[in-house]
């Protein structure tokens, strides 16, 4: 019996209704015939024509493209980058949303998740409802904030530096990123031949004026020479390993938070945004309220942001352990928090690490996970360990949303939530909860 072939939808247009925004970056529209779109470049209320770019027939919902706005949304506003649109760059989700509409937006994300993944209305969640910009953020319309510390930059056929089209591995070329920080601009990434490259990353320390970029070549590709516009290290990706590798200059770069120096080396975590290390850090210790001679976990550590600050105000008594599992965050995070006597931090899984510590109780918990979260037994393990404040660092709403309904099946509640855009033009946002058992004083 022969396969009846599959019909792709891709090109076909729809004129639609845009309704709800949805977690992703885009918004929810049916098609007469009831078929669900997720539209891109569009606002809740809108009429549009949507052209598909992913789907077939027998898909559960399609994906598209607004590209001709028929009946606009007043947030609607014309995108200032000119690499911003259907079938350009898909680094930006919202460029086309007036800076305080893309807030509500995302607002209005956190609370269908916590609705639908955790159960909780944003007054459970002890949440008023608003996504807090960035300090010096709010600028006048038309400006964009330029907070990107880090760009990627993708390397074309012809080696020429673009940013990736959204889901494809396609590059669109530009010679300007209107989000990126000016000591990444400053560097001149996009105006320099990158033969046999596969990508670029800059790194513009705001913490100080390292300048770094991080070559990865293409199979067999040997490295350029690098004559950028600022003094800059170059570190370069090993193709058989994966591994980071210092060719000239420093390996590491230098941030500031909290007052105190942080190494971050070869290209390891650390937030892009340059008020989100300070945004978040105060977030969380006025979360936590640590108590001189408390005992903490500071989980998913990276280079000992959190362990730091939460060492300092425990004091002599106190004492932190942080678990990372990458080895030079872990060397970076020990390097960090040398003056510290009473922190230490293990390399390696949380989830294999945390168990072999033979910990039973502890004071307070800090846990800033990957994107996917935590997960279940994670969540679990620390409910059980009696902390009588713990806060949860989220860079995803429905991880998050997932992770509190664990935290809930195991007596702890979220107490606070708040929420920070500290990625503006995008979809993404960071939220900072903080729970604490459900009966005070078990």
């Amino acid at each position: 019996m022969q396969n009846t072939p599959v019909s792709s939808l891709v090109g076909e247009e729809y004129e639609v209704e845009v309704g709800p925004v949805a977690h992703g970056g885009h918004c929810i529209a049916r098609t007469e015939a009831g078929r669900v779109l997720f539209v891109r470049h569009a606002l809740p209320g809108e009429r549009v024509v949507a052209r598909v770019t992913e789907g077939e027939e027998t898909s559960r919902f399609l994906r598209a493209d607004a590209v001709t706005i028929l009946d606009p949304s007043k947030d609607r506003v014309e995108a200032p980058c000119p690499f911003a649109g259907p079938g350009k760059c898909g680094g930006c989700d919202w460029q086309h949303a007036k800076p305080g509409a893309q807030r509500r937006l995302k607002g209005e994300v956190i609370a269908e998740q916590l609705l639908r993944l955790a159960g909780l209305t944003p007054e459970e969640a002890g949440w008023d409802g608003t996504v807090m910009p960035a300090e010096g953020d709010k600028l006048p319309q038309g400006e964009v904030p330029q907070w990107r510390t880090r760009v990627q930059y993708a390397i074309d056929a012809d080696g020429n530096a673009g940013l990736r089209k959204h889901r494809s591995h396609d590059v669109e070329v530009i010679d300007h990123c209107m989000i990126a920080a000016p000591g990444v601009s400053e560097l001149g990434v996009e105006k320099q031949d990158w033969p046999n490259m596969a990508s670029v990353e800059a790194i513009a320390a705001s913490g100080s004026n390292d300048r770094q970029v991080i070559l990865t070549p293409k199979p067999g590709g040997r490295l350029p020479l690098v004559e950028l516009d600022k003094p800059v290290s170059v570190l370069r990706v090993d193709e058989k390993d994966g591994g980071v590798h210092r060719v000239h200059g420093r390996a590491f770069v230098r941030e500031r938070a909290d007052d105190r120096t942080y190494r971050v080396g070869n290209g390891g975590f650390w937030q892009v945004h340059p008020k989100a290390a300070q945004t978040l850090m105060l977030a969380v210790m006025q979360g936590l309220t640590p108590r001189k001679g408390e005992t903490a976990l500071d989980l998913y550590c990276g280079v000992g942001l959190f362990a730091g600050a939460i060492a300092d105000r425990v004091g002599d008594q106190g004492a932190v352990l942080g678990i990372e599992s990458g080895k030079r965050a872990v060397e970076d995070a020990r390097h960090n928090l040398a003056a510290f006597p009473r922190v230490r931090v293990e390399q390696g899984k949380v989830e294999a690490v945390l168990p072999r510590t033979g910990i039973t109780e502890v004071d307070l918990i800090v846990l800033d996970p990957p994107r996917a979260g935590a997960g279940k037994q994670t969540v679990h393990h620390l409910a059980g360990l009696g902390a009588r404040r713990i806060a949860y660092v989220a860079c995803d709403p429905a991880a998050l949303a997932r992770d509190l309904a664990y935290f809930a099946e195991r007596g702890y509640k979220v107490r606070t939530l708040r929420a920070f855009d500290l990625f503006p033009m995008t979809h993404h946002v960071e939220c900072v909860a903080i729970l604490e058992p459900a009966e005070k004083g078990r």
